[in-house]
């Protein structure tokens, strides 16, 4: 029997959290889908508002509640400082649920700005239960339309869009933190595209494909894999002329615009192109290990690069 799903979703205001994580649910068929900010509702009956202040404020002000405001160097400590100080309340309760949940062989997601990467801890629960760790992320404009639909439909648009630049900054602390911790960041250009990331990190269908693109088809190669069929790249295997064992490396590339950030990377920087030349020059091959969100995209992924001719045949 697999252990039970345990699937966290976290962003700032405003991202799509809820409705990716409302989709997801009925996609794997889980029952239990909890927001953190019904966990906070009920620890601010516990605990008082002059015990944990910030507990009693919102994500994006609790900052203001912080009794030592100058020791920080910019406002966008504060701000995240101020931010984890009342996730800090929130998460021994999101603990307790997934422990429970855990016990009672359920599968879980729980959604919520208080998921924040470091603070809340998933190591403890690893041996028992599949945990998976998402945290959202959008590009400012994109954030900023969504967060003024979002607080027009919550009746609490003035207070909301008052605090823009505050959850603007809880969304780049979420991020930072997410990177930190090896947390994946899934992109919300729109919602099937972020769901079938999401399933391609759960579902892990793959496939070891072996190609022979070069160094100028390696962007198309990225494009049809990433790009066209959500799919990720896991590790890529250099069979190298000359030597016995194969060169491994681990990527776990499954954000296009990373990708595409370390391709224009080749582009401009000649010793690093000149680099992989070399080694595309000593290798017969390059295996990459391909994951998508089922077998069919897979198929899919493999018949376009043969297509492309990219695709080493024995």
């Amino acid at each position: 029997m697999r252990k039970p799903y345990v699937i966290l979703i976290g962003s700032a205001s405003g991202i799509g959290k809820s409705t990716i994580a409302s989709q997801l649910a009925k996609e794997l068929n889980i029952k239990h889908l909890i927001e953190s900010d019904f966990i906070r509702a009920v620890v601010r009956g516990i605990i008082g508002k002059e015990y944990a202040p910030a507990l009693h404020s919102s994500s994006y002000d609790a900052y203001k509640s912080l009794r030592n405001k100058g020791n920080y160097k910019s406002y966008e400590d504060l701000v995240s400082a101020g931010f984890d100080e009342h996730a800090s309340y929130v998460i021994p309760g999101l603990e307790k649920i997934i422990q429970r949940a855990i016990t009672d062989y359920d599968d879980i997601i729980i959604e919520g700005v208080h998921l924040v990467p470091g603070l809340i801890d998933i190591e403890q629960f690893k041996d028992y239960a599949e945990i998976y760790f998402f945290v959202l992320s959008s590009d400012e404009e994109s954030h900023k339309e969504r967060f003024v639909k979002r607080a027009i439909q919550i009746h609490r648009g003035g207070k909301q869009l008052d605090f823009f630049t505050e959850n603007r900054i809880i969304h780049n602390h979420l991020l930072h933190e997410a990177e930190k911790n090896n947390v994946s960041i899934i992109k919300t250009e729109s919602i099937d595209k972020s769901i079938e990331q999401i399933l391609t990190i759960i579902n892990k269908s793959c496939m070891n494909i072996k190609l022979t693109n070069s160094i100028d088809e390696l962007k198309d190669v990225v494009d049809i894999i990433i790009n066209q069929n959500n799919g990720s790249i896991e590790k890529i295997i250099y069979s190298l002329k000359g030597f016995k064992d194969p060169l491994i490396r681990d990527v776990k590339v499954s954000d296009y615009d990373s990708a595409k950030r370390f391709i224009e990377n080749i582009d401009k920087n000649d010793n690093v192109r000149q680099d992989l030349s070399n080694l595309y020059n000593i290798s017969k091959y390059r295996e990459l290990l391909v994951c998508a969100a089922n077998n069919e995209v897979l198929e899919k992924i493999k018949k376009e690069l043969t297509d492309k001719g990219f695709v080493y045949h024995e």
